[in-house]
C-alpha cells in the first residue's frame, strides 16, 4: 500500500465539542496515524495512510461529526512526511481565531443517567457535563477552546478525571468542563445577607422554595429567580418585589408530560422544549391553568414553559420527586412548577456573579443557590412560539447564540451596533455573521454598559478587528452613540442604515438572498429616512440600496413617546381622524383625555407615525381591551388573543367591505386603516370585532403587495417586524400570498423583532461600496 499523507483543515464549530476525540477515533477505524489538534482557525489535522482511508476520513468529517458540531468547510492537501507510528491529540496551537464557539446546550441523556446512579462517582454531583453538553459560550475567556481559557482553569483535574480526559476511548476525552464532586466546582446557598445556610444546598433550596421563599438560582448565563408557581402568595410577592406588575412569567416542569394540566403541547413544541437548547416555549393554556398557576400569566392564553436545562435545575426536580435511582421518573408526570425568570431588576442585565447578585437583588431573593464556577457572558434565554407549524424566534439567545450565520457575500469585518429596543450586537468575518445574545432594551446605565461589553467580548473571542461599524439611522439613541464613539476611538468609518431597511435586510442575510425584493416592514417605530416615526412600510430593498413604496396613513401621537405606552392616545388619535373629536373625552375616560383632545386639535406635540405597532394600539384601545400598557406589546397580545379565541371559536371572519383604502395617485402610496378602524369604536362583540380587523388587515396588505408586485415585476416577499410575532397575521397573510404566486421570505433563523437589526446592519455594511461609509 501506498502511504499518503493529507493536512486537513476542518472548519466551523469543530471545538469544544469532542471534535478531536471524533477524529482520534475515525483514525483508528481507518487504521491512519498522525495527530489532530486545536488551532485559531478550528481543528488542523495530519492524516497517513491509504488513499481510500483518507478520501473516507475526508467524506466522514462531515457525515460522522458530534451532535454539537457545525462543520462549515473541509480542506485537503497532500504533504510529504516523515511517517508516524500512531495518531495522537497534541497541544493546541494559538493565533489569529477564524474558528467559532459553541452556544451553551442542556445536559445529555448519559450525564444524566451518571447524575441518578447512586453507584457513579459523579451521583447527583451539580456540574456533570461532558463533551456532549453543557457550557460553552459563558465559561469561554479566549479561543482555542482549551480548559485554561475557560472559567473551569480554577479547578485543576483530580487523579480520575484526568485520567477520563486523556484516555481516547472515554466520552470526556478532552472536554475541557470535565469535572466532579473532588474537583469542584461547587454548590453554596446562603441567605439574602450572605450567611451561608447549613446543610445539602439541594434539599435546603427545594425547601424555601416550597415554603414560599424566592431563591436566586445561578444557572448557565447568569441568575434566575425561582419561587413555586402553584403558590399565589410567592407568585406575588416576586411580582412587587421586581416591580412587574402584569408581564408574564416562565415557568419551568421537569419534562413534557409534566405540562399537560396546565399548556396544550404540540409534536413540534415538544420537541422544542426538549431540545438540547432548552428555550422557554409559549403554549396555548388549558382551561385552569390560572387558577393552577395564580398570577403567573394573568389574563393571557399562552403560557411560557421551560425544561430543566442544567444539573442543578434536574437536582431539584429529583430531590421533590423523592430522590428516585436511575432515570425513569424523568419521563413521568411531576408536580413541581417553577416560576424561573431572569434575575435582572428593573429591565437591566441579567446578573451573572454572586456580588452582583447580593447588590442588585438585595430585597428581591430571600436566597442565593451559587458556586463558585464564573459565567463569563452574561446569557438570557431564548424565547420561541411555534406559528402555523413554524418555529419562530422571539428571543435569541442562550443555546443558540453566538453561533455563526453564514452570509454569501463576504468583506471586510463589520461591527453592527443594533437597534435601541431589545439590542444584539452582531459582527462579521469572512462569510461568518456572529449575532450577540439578547442584551435588552438600552433604556439604563446597565443595559449599555452591557452593550459595551458585547462588543468588546464579541470582537475579542472572535479576534476581529472590524474595518466599519454600522448602526441606526437615529442620531440620539445609545446604540448609535456607542457606534459612532467606538469608530472614533478605533480611527474607522461609519455607516447609518435605516430601521426598516435592516429589518428587510436581515431577512435577506439568513436567506442568502441576492437581488431586489419587496420587503414589507411592520413594526413599532424606526426613524425614517424622512425624519420621521416610521413603522408600517413597504420597501423595494436591492442590497444596500432601498426604496419606500408605500406606507400606512400617518396617525398623531398625542404626547410623543407616551402614546406609545398609552394606546387609548392612539384611540384618540383615531377619533380625532375621524372628525370626531367631541368623542374623545367621554370614550377614552382619561384625567388627561380633555388635554388630547386640545393638543389633536392644535396638533402640538402630536408628531405623526406609520407604525403598525400604533394602529394594533389603537384598535385594541377602541375595543376597551387595553388603555395603559403595563409591558411592551400588552395591547397587540390582548388584541390577536381576543381575536383567537372567536376564531377558535367561530372560524375566520369576513374582512370588512370597504375596510381599507389604497391611494393610487402618490408615488409613495398610501395604505389607510381607518375604514376597519372607524368599525370598532361601537362594536359590541370584542372576539368578532378583533377577528374582523385581523381578517381585514390580512386582506388589505395582501392587496397592498400584489399592487406593489404588480407595479414593480417584483416576486418575492420578504417580511419582518415584531408585528409580524402575531400568529394570525402571519400564517393568513403568508396563505395569501403564496396562493397569488409570490414567494416569502420570513425570519427562520432569528427574530422578526429587533432582536434581528444588528445582522441587517452587518449585511447592508457587507454589501454598502466604500463610498457609502461616508453617508454616517
Amino acid at each position: 500500500m501506498t502511504l499518503l499523507t493529507q493536512h486537513i483543515r476542518v472548519t466551523g464549530i469543530v471545538q469544544g465539542v469532542g471534535f478531536r476525540p471524533f477524529v482520534w477515533r475515525l483514525a483508528q477505524q481507518l487504521g491512519l496515524t498522525g495527530w489532530v489538534r486545536n488551532d485559531a482557525q478550528g481543528v488542523e489535522i495530519l492524516a497517513q495512510g491509504g488513499q481510500s482511508a483518507l478520501s473516507e476520513m475526508l467524506v466522514r468529517l462531515r457525515t460522522d461529526a458530534p451532535p454539537l458540531a457545525r462543520v462549515d468547510g473541509v480542506q485537503a492537501q497532500d504533504l510529504v512526511a516523515e511517517p508516524f507510528a500512531a495518531f495522537s491529540i497534541i497541544a493546541s496551537q494559538s493565533g489569529q481565531a477564524a474558528t467559532a464557539i459553541g452556544p451553551d446546550v442542556a445536559v445529555c441523556d448519559e450525564c444524566l443517567a451518571e447524575l441518578f446512579d447512586p453507584s457513579s462517582r459523579r451521583h447527583r454531583h451539580a456540574f456533570i457535563t461532558c463533551t456532549h453538553c453543557g457550557p460553552r459560550f459563558t465559561v469561554t475567556r479566549a479561543l482555542p477552546y482549551d480548559r485554561p481559557q475557560t472559567s473551569m482553569a480554577a479547578f485543576p483535574l483530580c487523579p480520575a478525571c484526568s485520567s477520563e480526559y486523556t484516555a481516547p476511548a472515554d466520552r470526556r476525552f478532552h472536554a475541557e468542563t470535565t469535572c466532579c464532586p473532588q474537583c469542584g466546582p461547587r454548590l453554596n446557598l446562603s441567605d439574602a445577607q450572605g450567611q451561608t445556610l447549613t446543610g445539602d444546598p439541594i434539599t435546603q433550596t427545594l425547601r424555601l422554595l416550597q415554603s414560599g421563599g424566592i431563591v436566586a438560582i445561578k444557572g448557565l448565563g447568569g441568575f434566575h429567580l425561582a419561587c413555586d408557581a402553584r403558590k399565589a402568595d410567592a407568585v406575588a410577592r416576586l411580582r412587587f418585589r421586581k416591580n412587574r406588575e402584569a408581564k408574564p412569567f416562565a415557568v419551568m416542569l421537569a419534562n413534557v408530560a409534566s405540562v399537560a394540566p396546565y399548556a396544550q403541547v404540540s409534536e413540534t413544541e415538544g420537541t422544542l422544549l426538549a431540545s438540547r437548547e432548552r428555550p422557554i416555549v409559549l403554549l396555548r393554556t388549558q382551561a385552569g391553568c390560572d387558577a393552577a398557576l395564580p398570577g403567573v400569566a394573568p389574563g393571557l392564553q399562552r403560557l411560557g414553559v421551560m425544561l430543566p436545562a442544567t444539573p442543578i435545575h434536574f437536582l431539584l426536580f429529583h430531590e421533590a420527586a423523592g430522590r428516585p435511582a436511575g432515570t425513569a421518573w424523568l419521563d413521568q408526570p411531576q408536580a413541581l412548577v417553577l416560576v424561573m425568570t431572569s434575575a435582572n431588576p428593573g429591565g437591566e442585565p441579567i446578573v451573572r456573579d454572586t456580588a452582583e447578585a447580593h447588590t442588585r437583588l438585595a430585597g428581591i431573593a430571600d436566597a442565593l443557590l451559587d458556586h463558585d464556577r464564573d459565567i463569563v457572558a452574561r446569557c438570557d434565554d431564548s424565547v420561541l412560539q411555534v406559528a402555523a407549524g413554524a418555529t419562530q424566534f422571539i428571543r435569541r439567545s442562550r443555546g443558540v447564540a453566538p453561533a455563526a450565520m453564514a452570509l454569501r457575500q463576504a468583506g471586510a469585518s463589520v461591527l453592527a451596533f443594533g437597534s435601541h429596543m431589545k439590542n444584539t450586537v452582531c459582527v462579521t468575518r469572512g462569510h461568518d455573521a456572529f449575532l450577540s445574545p439578547h442584551i435588552g432594551s438600552l433604556d439604563n446605565a446597565a443595559s449599555c454598559q452591557f452593550q459595551d461589553e458585547t462588543v468588546q467580548r464579541l470582537c475579542d473571542l472572535l479576534d476581529v478587528k472590524p474595518k466599519l461599524v454600522a448602526h441606526d439611522l437615529h442620531p440620539d439613541d445609545y446604540s448609535t452613540r456607542a457606534a459612532v464613539a467606538y469608530a472614533q476611538r478605533h480611527g474607522l468609518p461609519t455607516l447609518a442604515v435605516q430601521h426598516h431597511h435592516a429589518h428587510i435586510a436581515a431577512v435577506c442575510a439568513e436567506h442568502g438572498w441576492q437581488g431586489p425584493l419587496l420587503g414589507l416592514a411592520l413594526d413599532g417605530v424606526g426613524l425614517g429616512s424622512d425624519g420621521t416615526a416610521w413603522g408600517g412600510e413597504l420597501l423595494r430593498v436591492d442590497g444596500a440600496h432601498f426604496a419606500r413604496l408605500g406606507h400606512l396613513r400617518p396617525l398623531p401621537m398625542p404626547g410623543a413617546d407616551r402614546a406609545a405606552r398609552e394606546p387609548w392616545r392612539m384611540a384618540a388619535a383615531v377619533l380625532h381622524a375621524l372628525g370626531r373629536n367631541a368623542e374623545i373625552v367621554p370614550r377614552c375616560q382619561d384625567p388627561a383625555a380633555s388635554t388630547v383632545a386640545a393638543m389633536l386639535a392644535r396638533q402640538f406635540n402630536c408628531p405623526r407615525t406609520s407604525s403598525m405597532g400604533r394602529v394594533f394600539d389603537a384598535a385594541a384601545s377602541l375595543l376597551g381591551l387595553s388603555h395603559t400598557l403595563a409591558y411592551e406589546a400588552q395591547a397587540a397580545m390582548l388584541l390577536e388573543q381576543a381575536a383567537t379565541q372567536h376564531i377558535q371559536a367561530h372560524g375566520w371572519a369576513d374582512p370588512m367591505p370597504n375596510g381599507y383604502l389604497i391611494s393610487a395617485s402618490a408615488a409613495i402610496s398610501q395604505l389607510d386603516l381607518l375604514p376597519v378602524l372607524d368599525a370598532l369604536i361601537d362594536a359590541r362583540d370584542v372576539g368578532h370585532a378583533a377577528a374582523v380587523f385581523h381578517a381585514t388587515l390580512v386582506a388589505a396588505l395582501t392587496d397592498w403587495v400584489l399592487q406593489a408586485a404588480n407595479t414593480t415585476g417584483l416576486t418575492t416577499l420578504a417580511w419582518g417586524g415584531g408585528c409580524f410575532l402575531n400568529a394570525l397575521l402571519t400564517s393568513q397573510l403568508r396563505q395569501n400570498m403564496e396562493g397569488q404566486g409570490i414567494r416569502v421570505l420570513a425570519p427562520r433563523l432569528t427574530t422578526p423583532g429587533d432582536g434581528s437589526i444588528a445582522l441587517g446592519q452587518a449585511w447592508v455594511a457587507c454589501l454598502a461600496p466604500p463610498s457609502a461609509s461616508a453617508l454616517a
